[in-house]
């Protein structure tokens, strides 16, 4: 509020008082100037050792979970905060239950606003319940804090860089919530799956054979022998699902997104890696989505780490329906670079004949598949797709 105007005001104020002989407006001036300068330093320590902090309960939920939110914000100091205006940037779907938040500039999200007076050494706390309501990988903050003298003259603003990352994974579901079969939802996989050969344990080496990877040959014992050689290994005591998330949810990528449809083949997508990881399987993650913010694909690679399923959980929570390539495409580029014994399993809420072209020469030349598909438009041929074991999730 206040400008130069004030001074002058002042100066005016003494001027006329002394020539009209009016004390009562010279006293007056002589209170402004002598309030402006206390006020202007009143302003200048206001936020001085003022902190604000943000507290939640979880920082890991699943769709549907609630959590506790405390802020606060602390005044350590003798001087008293006349008045303190805090804005958090928070996302827009994580609304507090009984509180509105503030409009903001930017897109999807909003300010979580309280005002408080506070004497010195003192603290004040809001405390809020978020339902949780949307897979996610949020952040909160930063924060916004106001506050100025005790007569409204100046204002000072501070802001909190310090950030809260909150992540919302997908709904996880039973198989049979899906119409799968509880026990053994990708069927003939497990049992056409042999034990495959675990790139750590080498043994020894053999003659190259046309369907042998590039990446196994033994160079060295190569130039030795004068023909080709390739590495062997010892067996693996595990299975592995390589899930192939596709996020695309109309043929074209043009058309847009179904939103719903893409949340439910997220959530699929979490079930069947939750069942693989709870029967010893191996699994991992390739979608034709993103990260937020960035144009990086999606890229976990099967791991027994007991903490392996919570990363593709994240990855599932965090993944976003723009689509880099088609799903066929990525198929036909990452399949390679996969174990052979690892059973590929493709999770779409669309089918498309492209799709099922690829999917056919991967069979044709030995890789194991799957598909579930919560495609309701498409009806399966069974001799067309016959070696891939398809499944239609509801």
């Amino acid at each position: 509020m206040f400008n130069e105007s004030w001074i002058r005001f002042a100066i005016l104020m003494i001027v006329f008082g002394a020539l009209l002989h009016e004390n009562a407006m010279i006293v007056l001036a002589a209170l402004l100037i002598t309030i402006i300068p206390v006020a202007w330093a009143w302003n200048r320590v206001a936020l001085w050792r003022v902190s604000y902090a943000r507290v939640l309960s979880e920082n890991r939920v699943f769709v549907g979970e609630t959590i506790d939110l405390s802020v606060r914000v602390t005044n350590r100091k003798i001087l008293p905060l006349a008045w303190v205006k805090i804005d958090d940037q928070f996302p827009l779907t994580l609304t507090p239950e009984n509180k509105k938040l503030a409009p903001s500039h930017l897109p999807l999200t909003a300010y979580l606003s309280q005002r408080a007076a506070l004497g010195w050494f003192e603290r004040a706390r809001w405390n809020y319940r978020l339902p949780c309501k949307r897979r996610g990988l949020y952040a909160l903050g930063p924060a916004r804090l106001r506050s100025g003298d005790l007569f409204g003259l100046f204002e000072r603003e501070r802001i909190i860089p310090h950030i809260d990352h909150l992540i919302v994974y997908p709904q996880v579901k039973p198989m049979e919530d899906w119409g799968l079969p509880p026990k053994d939802p990708l069927g003939e996989v497990k049992a056409r799956v042999p034990l495959f050969d675990d790139a750590t344990r080498p043994r020894g080496v053999r003659d190259y054979r046309p369907d042998d990877a590039p990446k196994h040959i033994h160079w060295r014992a190569t130039a030795r022998h004068g023909e080709l050689q390739v590495k062997i290994y010892d067996p693996t005591l595990s299975y592995q699902w390589v899930l192939f998330v596709n996020v695309a949810t109309f043929a074209q990528a043009w058309q847009g997104a179904n939103s719903e449809l893409l949340e439910r083949v997220i959530s699929l997508a979490a079930s069947i890696a939750n069942f693989g990881a709870e029967h010893g399987y191996a699994v991992g993650l390739v979608t034709n989505g993103t990260w937020p913010e960035s144009d990086q694909r999606l890229k976990i690679l099967p791991s027994r780490d007991p903490n392996h399923l919570r990363s593709v959980l994240e990855a599932l929570a965090a993944v976003t329906s723009f689509v880099t390539t088609p799903i066929e495409n990525l198929l036909r580029t990452e399949a390679p670079n996969l174990s052979w014994g690892a059973a590929l399993v493709i999770v779409t809420g669309i089918v498309t004949e492209e799709m099922l072209a690829e999917m056919l020469r991967l069979r044709r030349v030995g890789r194991r598949l799957a598909l579930i598909s919560l495609d309701e438009t498409w009806t399966p041929d069974e001799a067309e797709l016959e070696g891939i074991v398809v499944r239609q999730a509801k």
